[in-house]
C-alpha cells in the first residue's frame, strides 16, 4: 500500500499549505482528500507535488506492506 504520510511533513518543512496548493498551484481539493486518505492519486499529481515541493517521490510517499 502506498501511503502519503511523509507529504504533510515535507509540506510543513517547505512552508507550503494545503490552501496554497489549491489556490496557487491549482491542485484540486479532491486530490488532496485522496492523498489524506491514502487513496488513488494520478502520477500527474505526484509529479506536480514533487516539482512544487522541490523534492523526490520518497519525500512524499512510501510503500508499506499490508497485513495479509
Amino acid at each position: 500500500m502506498i501511503v502519503f504520510d511523509k507529504l504533510w511533513k515535507t509540506m510543513k518543512e517547505r512552508g507550503v499549505s494545503q490552501y496554497k496548493l489549491i489556490n496557487e498551484y491549482k491542485i484540486s481539493s479532491g486530490q488532496l482528500d485522496r492523498l489524506r486518505k491514502n487513496g488513488n492519486v494520478n502520477i500527474f499529481t505526484i509529479n506536480s507535488l514533487c516539482k512544487i515541493l522541490n523534492c523526490k517521490i520518497e519525500d512524499i510517499a512510501e510503500y508499506i506492506e499490508e497485513d495479509q
